[in-house]
């Protein structure tokens, strides 16, 4: 008897769903991607308990003829590929076949699409075509599909709860509409308004819809080019900084993607502005060829590879950290009004605003439509509202402090307004680039031990240290081996903290020792950053004024005097129109 048989096409397309279509959200994913590719202006997307129920995503695109629409929940059957060297040159979102008889095989679809000439009403009951009927001329396609695992109830039971679920597609339309700010998204749930954007290309609106005015105003633009890419979008001040990943979108060539690489370069970006455990928002359009990327190497389509991964690495570093640089980053303590048009939009803080029982969700937001964004995104901070040009000095002017409160911040003031300064960061921030200097100088001053220092280490470490003991010459260390497990130094740069040069080593040595994938930038970033907390006063340490006022005028100095080396404010300020506001001298 014959062992191996052609599979059922049926039972194929049901083992394709398991890997297209794991949750609602790959549902509305596949069919909003294919009503971008459709050439559609306005896309809308209606819900029904989260998708379980009912998923209806209906566009203005260019439609389909009847042959079309029944030939398009065929198995691999696609407008989007021809031959071997289209799958080289892909423009599109989708372009294997999968998608629509995947769902279709999972579910109730009924499909009603024209383009313009002929109207098709389809309907499918897990995949095999029940009826074919005529609809009317109004151009574009209307996709439902109804109870989705019906008929796979194992996938059913391990959906999320209904939040999650909402969740998740938010999540994913508010991307989509910060790739295509030219298109009108509308979501809803349960016939409430989740998401409406205006559609009219403008960025800034779409930003101002899923995040809010304040998140808005904190947002600049940045834009560049080499030969084989080019970046555009928008990325936050360092004070938005947020505990997740979720907020850094990029999109190559309008797609969303996930790629832990480019994570990686923009938070880098951001080092020393902000905490290691905190991130960025920032959003990210990357143009290029489709020659140069591959697509096809997950089933979601959400990750590809790069061929010049290196160049678009570092346009992205040097994007970002020049505008960066051209920023005054001073946060405004600012106190907020009642009357907060931000609200929670991350997936955690989504689900955490939905009511708990099985209710409706009242999540509605205005048309972005009604909304004038009346503010301008300047590379300074503003203090009032007719502060409106920006600094062209990013040093800080000149301030003179007052006192000291809890033996930690120092209060000063100008004709600007009040601040409040952390000395520890402060005096980190001065260490730090102290340090680094020394570091990178070639011939920093050396100091010469009477009576060297001896550091035992363990067998591990000294056969890692083995390794590294170039590393420790490059930073002008005269070591030696002193027998069993001991390093003998002899000399050491007059950068290490005076008092503390034995522990410093030892710190040196650990970082030397914990670091696997060894960068020689980030070690010495490492190691200055290290140093420059030994070496700074602390909390508690009561300074003078005079004191202060050094303290304050070398911070000016400073490249960037807005954070400590681990990314904390050293600085924030009340401007004086903030203070009078405060105190009810100014009402407006």
């Amino acid at each position: 008897m014959q062992a191996i048989q052609v599979m059922d096409e049926n039972l194929a397309n049901k083992i394709a769903a398991g890997e297209v279509v794991e949750k609602t959200m790959n549902v509305v994913k596949e069919l909003v991607e294919n009503s971008i590719d459709a050439g559609s202006s306005e896309i809308k997307v209606e819900l029904v308990d989260s998708g379980v129920k009912e998923i209806k995503v209906s566009d203005d695109g260019c439609g389909m003829g009847k042959e079309d629409a029944i030939l398009a929940f065929s198995r691999h059957a696609t407008s989007k590929l021809k031959n071997l060297d289209d799958l080289f040159h892909i423009h599109s979102l989708g372009f294997r076949g999968e998608a629509l008889p995947s769902i279709a095989a999972v579910s109730y679809v009924t499909l009603k699409t024209s383009d313009g000439t002929t109207g098709t009403l389809l309907h499918l009951d897990g995949g095999k075509l029940v009826d074919v009927a005529s609809s009317d001329l109004k151009q574009g396609t209307t996709i439902t599909v109804q109870n989705l695992f019906y008929n796979t109830p194992v996938r059913l039971k391990y959906l999320k709860n209904l939040y999650i679920e909402l969740a998740n597609i938010t999540e994913y339309i508010e991307k989509m509409a910060l790739s295509y700010p030219n298109i009108k998204f509308t979501l809803s749930n349960n016939g409430k308004v989740l998401l409406n954007t205006a559609g009219d290309g403008d960025l800034r609106k779409v930003i101002y819809a899923i995040y809010g005015l304040d998140v808005t105003k904190k947002m600049v633009e940045v834009s560049g080019s080499n030969d084989d890419y080019e970046v555009s979008g928008y990325i936050s001040y360092p004070e938005l900084a947020r505990s997740n990943r979720s907020h850094l979108v990029t999109f190559v060539n309008g797609r969303i993607i996930h790629n832990n690489e480019l994570n990686r370069v923009i938070t880098d970006s951001y080092h020393t502005y902000i905490p290691s455990d905190k991130f960025p928002i920032v959003i990210l359009n990357i143009e290029v060829d489709p020659i140069l990327i591959d697509i096809n190497i997950h089933p979601t389509k959400m990750d590809i590879k790069f061929s010049k991964m290196a160049e678009l690495k570092e346009l992205i570093e040097t994007l970002i950290t020049k505008k960066l640089e051209q920023l005054l980053l001073i946060p405004h303590a600012t106190v907020r009004e009642e009357s907060d048009l931000s609200s929670p939009r991350t997936k955690e803080e989504l689900v955490e605003s939905l009511p708990k029982r099985e209710e409706q969700v009242h999540l509605d937001s205005p048309a972005i439509e009604e909304i004038q964004l009346d503010f301008e995104v300047h590379e300074t901070d503003s203090a009032a509202p007719e502060e409106a040009e920006p600094r062209k000095e990013r040093r800080l002017k000149k301030m003179h402090p007052v006192g000291l409160v809890h033996g930690t911040y120092i209060i000063a003031e100008n004709e600007d307004g009040m601040f409040i300064i952390d000395q520890h960061a402060a005096a980190e921030r001065i260490n730090y680039e102290k340090t680094l200097q020394g570091i990178l100088t070639k011939q920093p001053a050396v100091e010469k031990l009477l009576v060297p220092l001896a550091i035992e280490l363990t067998k591990g470490e000294y056969i890692i240290i083995q390794k590294h003991l170039d590393l420790l010459e490059e930073l002008h260390f005269e070591v030696e081996n002193f027998g069993g497990n001991t390093l003998l130094f002899r000399s050491h740069p007059t950068w290490l903290p005076k008092g503390y040069e034995k522990e410093a080593i030892r710190k040196i040595l650990d970082i030397i020792v914990g670091t696997e994938d060894f960068d020689y930038a980030k070690f010495v970033d490492h190691t200055a950053a290290t140093m420059a907390c030994k070496m700074s006063i602390k909390a508690n340490d009561h300074i003078s004024l005079e004191d202060m006022e050094y303290l304050l005028d070398t911070l000016s100095q400073c490249d960037n005097p807005f954070t400590c080396p681990h990314g904390r404010p050293t600085i924030i300020t009340y401007t004086k129109y903030e203070l009078e506001k405060l105190f009810k001298r100014a009402m407006n």
